[in-house]
């Protein structure tokens, strides 16, 4: 059960300078050490087997051949490594010198792959030695029976793992304007790596990091970058390493700079063809021209080591947390005013509970009445208490309203509520799901009504995490006339009104908003016990923070349960047991097909992330359509024990 990763590894080893056997020699440890973290994918850095610093030693003869003697005799102390393992030699071909990563496998040459952009300046001349590589691949013989394509269009294509294709360059490729990574991205390489012998200076590690994350992005690639470390001269300059491993513009490790230190993770190839299709901009051309190269290594599980975090919808660092926040609270106000100003409606109505989703949906309603220069008095906050109603809930709702200058207005709905049962002929006591969604109609009921009298707009609060498990009464908290939070995920919208609170300077505000931040999530529509809410949304649903991973990677990546699984145990390792996972990732299944009826008529509302449910655009699904597969494959995950483990 390998799910589309595969181990890789950005390896730079302590050289000599000119001493292709010592280089050999500690190559050839760090392949074995590698290969024992299980790694399948190796990259070494540029001209490693001599050292990048050897100046016009490169005419040296005698330097020459024995770099290549030293590449036929790792080849063959490496046949019995399961992995494709790139190394960086000069080479000579028809009488000219060549900067060169050489692909080995199980003991064989794959191919050569030379350098395009030679750097000519400063303390680097690589064009007094180097000829620019060829493009278009020919046949070199390396020794009488072993002859291998040399040039710069060549894929690597793995036999044993689906997707896996690879390609290289070196080091200044891809600084250059047009990098052989393009080409080779649009021919079908999901992982390029580059073998680099870059210099250090200040400041340049911010620059180098942001170029290899960003080419990633760029190419929808994993990016493997090892870079020349201690060992090198520093006659002139000192090589600090900096190794690099990137998945389409997230940076997945990175060695520490002045050491010699190897760094693992894992590339998520079926994410990355994933990506691929959904992008319409991303063209792949034929692979005509290149060579392409096939090898086998074994398809076996991929242990874990890269970072999955267990709240995808939240930024990690306060920093950044701040700065999303700050813009999807201008997202979602920019949405709202646009709309109120087409409509010429200057009076909003929203219903006030208590509660998260309501609470952020009247601070953004605040933020675009006050971009628009509207008196906030315009808005109707409306409290309906009813027979779930507690007095905490009631008691922020009024506070809040009063603390940000809204109208203020209190509408029971139990006698209204009590009526419509006398109407349809329903059991006050009997606790059902119509003893509870007739209170939701009737709030909505309420609102739309004012919203005719006074000329104005009702507000939706249901958020992104309600709609993926239809967790809302049809025709009533379900229906708006603009929904604000349609694509905020609850684990989100804690932190918007955290955030909110942070930064308010009003303290009673801040005192209101904390107190609601640690109300339990509820719709409130059951009989409190004991004053107390008796009617916890995440008792009945599951917890937000499960629904919305399995949300996260189900609709951005379209990953299948199985890989779901594994990557929620990894993720809340230690925190759900993996029956409890299977649980809830079975009602999200089913709850996500089911209703998606209630998604096909969602009123408008603005988008604020990657991953959003506007039947408009964003997700253009069949309300009838079968979950049977899914489930299935969920059900079959119960009886597999090993798919429990946590890696």
């Amino acid at each position: 059960m390998n799910d589309g990763y595969i181990k890789v590894a950005a390896l730079s080893p302590k050289i000599r300078v000119a001493d292709p056997k010592y280089n050999m020699q500690a190559i050839l440890r760090q392949v074995k050490e590698a290969a024992q973290e299980g790694a399948r994918v190796m990259v070494f850095p540029e001209l490693c087997m001599t050292g990048y610093s050897c100046g016009d030693l490169f005419l040296q003869e005698l330097l020459l051949e024995e770099a290549k003697n030293q590449l036929f005799l790792l080849a063959e102390q490496t046949a019995q490594v399961d992995a494709v393992i790139f190394v960086g030699l000069p080479f000579a071909y028809q009488d000219k010198l060549y900067n060169t990563a050489a692909a080995l496998c199980h003991g064989k040459i794959l191919g050569i792959v030379p350098k395009t952009f030679l750097p000519n300046y400063a303390e680097f001349y690589e064009a007094r030695h180097f000829s620019k590589g060829m493009q278009k691949t020919v046949p070199v013989t390396l020794r009488e029976g072993m002859t291998v394509p040399m040039g710069t269009d060549q894929l690597f294509v793995c036999d044993t793992v689906p997707g896996l294709k690879l390609a290289a360059e070196l080091c200044e490729d891809v600084w250059a304007p047009q990098p052989p990574s393009i080409r080779h991205a649009l021919a079908g390489a999901v992982l390029i790596v580059n073998l680099s012998a870059s210099d250090e200076v200040t400041g340049k590690d911010v620059y180098r990091r942001d170029l290899i994350a960003g080419q990633s992005a760029r190419l929808v690639c994993g990016y493997l970058y090892a870079n020349a470390s201690d060992g090198e001269s520093t006659q002139d300059v000192v090589y600090a390493g900096q190794s690099l491993i990137a998945e389409n513009g997230i940076l997945l490790n990175e060695s520490a700079r002045f050491t010699n230190e190897a760094v693992y993770s894992e590339i998520d190839v079926q994410k990355l063809r994933s990506e691929r299709r959904r992008m319409s901009t991303f063209e792949p051309s034929d692979a005509d021209g290149y060579t392409v190269t096939h090898f086998s290594i074994k398809s076996s599980r991929t242990t874990l080591t890269r970072f999955i975090d267990p709240m995808p919808f939240v930024p990690g660092s306060r920093a950044d947390r701040d700065k999303r926040c700050e813009e999807i609270l201008s997202i979602q106000a920019m949405g709202l005013k646009k709309r109120l100003e087409h409509t010429g409606c200057r009076c909003a109505v929203a219903g006030i509970s208590g509660g998260l989703d309501s609470t952020l949906a009247l601070l953004v309603t605040v933020r675009a009445f006050d971009l628009l220069c509207i008196p906030r008095g315009e808005i109707l906050a409306v409290t309906m208490p009813g027979f779930g109603t507690t007095d905490r809930t009631y008691a922020n709702a009024v506070e809040f309203i009063r603390c940000l200058g809204a109208d203020l207005r209190e509408i029971s709905i139990r006698d209204a509520v009590h009526i419509h049962f006398q109407d349809i002929g329903q059991d006050p006591y009997a606790h059902d799901v119509t003893y509870e969604n007739s209170q939701a109609r009737e709030r909505t009921q309420i609102l739309m009504d004012l919203a005719n009298k006074y000329n104005g707009m009702v507000i939706g609060t249901g958020d992104l995490s309600e709609l993926a498990l239809g967790w809302a009464t049809y025709n009533g908290d379900h229906m708006s006339m603009y929904g604000v939070n349609a694509s905020v995920p609850k684990t989100l919208v804690r932190h918007l009104v955290r955030y909110y609170a942070d930064t308010c300077k009003d303290r009673t505000l801040r005192t209101v908003l904390l107190d609601i931040l640690d109300t339990p999530v509820s719709p409130e529509l059951l009989p409190p016990k004991e004053g107390r809410i008796s009617q916890r949304t995440e008792d009945l649903v599951g917890p937000y923070e499960l629904h919305d991973f399995f949300l996260y990677y189900i609709l951005r990546f379209g990953y299948r349960p199985r890989k779901v699984l594994r990557l929620a145990l990894t993720a809340f390792d230690g925190v759900y047991e993996s029956e409890t996972v299977l649980k809830w990732m079975k009602t999200f299944y089913r709850r996500f097909f089911s209703q998606q009826f209630k998604r096909s008529c969602l009123p408008d509302g603005p988008k604020v992330g990657t991953v959003a449910l506007s039947p408009r655009g964003d997700l253009r699904m069949p309300s009838d359509a079968s979950v049977r597969i899914w489930m299935d494959e969920v059900e079959e995950l119960e009886h597999m024990q090993d798919a429990f483990g946590i890696e």
